[in-house]
């Protein structure tokens, strides 16, 4: 039996061809785990599916979806939390490789080990405001509140980072700066 198509799969097709890795990088870097990322972007990714004919506004469609991926986290985290082991203990020890490659790769797995560290919905706007680069207003309206709520969940997110980092925090700082 040959499946049913809508006039909008087209259009939805080139949409989700265009911005699914974008999506599932958002839903990494919240999460954690590329596994988890996938069903969330796709788990996301089927909820605009079924809002697509009611959008009206085509303009605005990267900030809905990219807020149905936030949503979705949220919500997977209410529903596991009880379950989800939490991260303990002292920060990650780790030797300075000599590679240049090999130690940008270790900062970014100690950045991720401390992002996960941070609470769902602080790592939420963390990731909105500085990896989708999305202003507070913006970010507010992603998540639904207020723009001081965005503030001050931005501010206790830095707060947990800063303290889960402790010491390697200056060898990040100062690798930032190399580059430049």
């Amino acid at each position: 039996m040959p499946r049913s198509t809508t006039p909008y799969d087209g259009e939805f097709s080139q949409y989700f061809a265009a911005r699914v890795h974008s999506l599932r990088s958002t839903a990494y870097l919240l999460c954690g785990d590329w596994h988890r990322a996938e069903d969330i972007t796709q788990a996301a990714l089927l909820r605009l599916y079924l809002a697509w004919p009611r959008l009206s506004r085509r303009d605005a469609l990267d900030a809905y979806a990219r807020r149905v991926v936030v949503r979705t986290f949220l919500a997977e985290n209410r529903r596991l939390w009880r379950w989800r082991e939490r991260l303990v203990g002292e920060h990650v020890e780790t030797a300075v490789p000599p590679a240049t490659a090999e130690r940008d790769h270790e900062q970014r797995m100690l950045l991720r080990s401390a992002l996960a560290a941070v609470p769902p919905r602080q790592r939420a706007v963390l990731v909105l405001r500085y990896w989708d680069d999305l202003s507070v207003e913006e970010t507010a309206a992603a998540l639904r509140c207020s723009p001081g709520t965005v503030k001050s969940q931005t501010a206790r997110g830095l707060a947990t980072l800063r303290q889960r980092l402790g010491p390697y925090l200056d060898a990040l700082s100062l690798a930032g700066e190399e580059r430049r």
